[in-house]
């Protein structure tokens, strides 16, 4: 689809047709740590992890059979790589949001939009603007604050693991763009092949674990695998597809900056649906989370 402007009223239909569906993503992630948390504990991290993947990888794999052949060697083990770096990441978000809100979980990921220019100006060497360092400080207070919710406390684990998180998604996005080996690869081979390592450590840390997937499974009632389905077919098909019909059809920036209202739609869900309360520190420090990574987004920009 050509970059250039239509003429005429149908322009700003077009352009809203485009991204209501990129908004949609933002709201089922935003919705994915509340579903996440409802349906896991401590115990089964591993054992979900292993069901959700499982379910969207084959779907994957034939969607992009012919894509995933025309591999080489080396895309294969830079993809492979990140998928190792991948699996960390969903472990330390699973982990994470089973021992703090679904809000919490939302708003502190949303802090990889901030980490990853950081990260990106100390590896080449270049400094950041005054306004992002000022967007940046902004949201590392709102953090503060959102996990002092019930007054001035250590912050829990699962803050920690979600910060620990929002950190090893920096890595990704670094590695992705500095491993040659898989620059300019196919997006939906990329992706399968990096879901399918880290299914691999998923079900190699589930072999002995006192919840296996296939028990975990067993137990689930209606309403664990309308959660389990939401997360594998929603947050994981549904959203990658939208992205790559979406940046075909406008700007990757576009598309950037509708998928960073995430963090809104994840305390929305985890106050409306999950009955999550902040308290006045919480709510003025998640404010400070959503104004400072939009501020970042722009300064960076």
């Amino acid at each position: 689809m050509s970059s250039i402007a239509v003429p005429g009223a149908l322009a700003p239909r077009r352009t809203w047709l485009t991204d209501l569906p990129v908004l949609l993503v933002a709201v089922v992630w935003g919705a994915s740590y509340l579903a996440a948390k409802d349906i896991t504990t401590a115990r089964t991290v591993i054992a979900v992890l292993v069901l959700r993947f499982a379910i969207v990888l084959p779907v994957l794999a034939i969607a992009g059979w012919r894509s995933l052949r025309a591999l080489s060697a080396a895309q294969w083990r830079g993809a492979g790589l990140l998928g190792l770096i991948l699996s960390g990441i969903f472990l330390l978000e699973t982990y994470g949001v089973v021992h703090t809100s679904a809000t919490n979980a939302g708003l502190i990921i949303s802090l990889t939009m901030i980490f990853t220019p950081l990260a990106e100006a100390a590896v080449t060497r270049t400094r950041p603007s005054r306004a992002f360092l000022g967007a940046a400080a902004l949201s590392v207070l709102g953090v503060v604050l959102l996990t002092q919710g019930g007054g001035f406390t250590s912050p829990s684990l699962g803050d920690l693991l979600m910060l620990l998180a929002a950190l090893a998604r920096t890595v990704h996005v670094l590695a992705m763009s500095r491993v040659k080996a898989v620059q300019g690869a196919d997006a939906l081979s990329l992706t399968t092949v990096q879901l399918g390592a880290a299914v691999a450590v998923f079900a190699v840390l589930a072999t002995g674990a006192d919840a296996t997937p296939w028990a975990t499974a067993a137990e689930f009632g209606p309403r664990e695998w309308g959660g389990l389905l939401f997360l594998s077919a929603f947050c994981t098909l549904f959203a990658f597809f939208v992205q790559m019909w979406a940046v075909r059809r406008t700007s990757p920036s576009r598309v950037s900056l509708l998928l960073g209202t995430e963090p809104l739609w994840a305390a929305l869900a985890g106050i409306a649906l999950g009955g999550e309360r902040l308290g006045v520190l919480g709510l003025s420090g998640g404010a400070l989370v959503l104004v400072g990574t939009a501020w970042g987004r722009r300064s960076a920009g």
